[in-house]
């Protein structure tokens, strides 16, 4: 299982910690460090939806000029934004095997989600 993040984001470190807590075994993939492929992010925008890939909520998004935010109209546009700019992905995002198994951290989803 990897967890996809950025080490000092408040959110991915309380979803390694909550992990942690419950015995969960994860490899961790830092997108500041190791980056992204276009591959694995149009592989998670099939299962999740470009959409919920792209953190609207976060600094770098209200960082972005409202022009550059505005042409973000597509998988292929929120693709090339997310390779550029990393910490605009959601995150924490969990894989195993290639399938999506949370984004984001709820502590609910993962209590029913990582049983171990």
């Amino acid at each position: 299982m990897t967890v996809y993040g950025i080490k000092n984001c408040n959110t991915v470190k309380t979803a390694l910690d909550w992990l942690k807590q419950h015995h969960v075994d994860i490899d961790f993939h830092d997108y500041k460090t190791k980056g992204i492929t276009a591959a694995k992010l149009k592989a998670w925008s099939k299962q999740v939806g470009w959409e919920s890939l792209v953190n609207k909520r976060g600094t770098t998004w209200r960082q972005l000029d409202e022009v550059v935010q505005k042409k973000i109209t597509s998988e292929a546009a929120a693709i090339e934004l997310m390779m550029e700019k990393t910490s605009v992905i959601k995150r924490p995002l969990i894989e195993e095997d290639g399938k999506v198994l949370a984004l984001g951290f709820d502590e609910e989803n993962y209590k029913t989600t990582f049983k171990g």
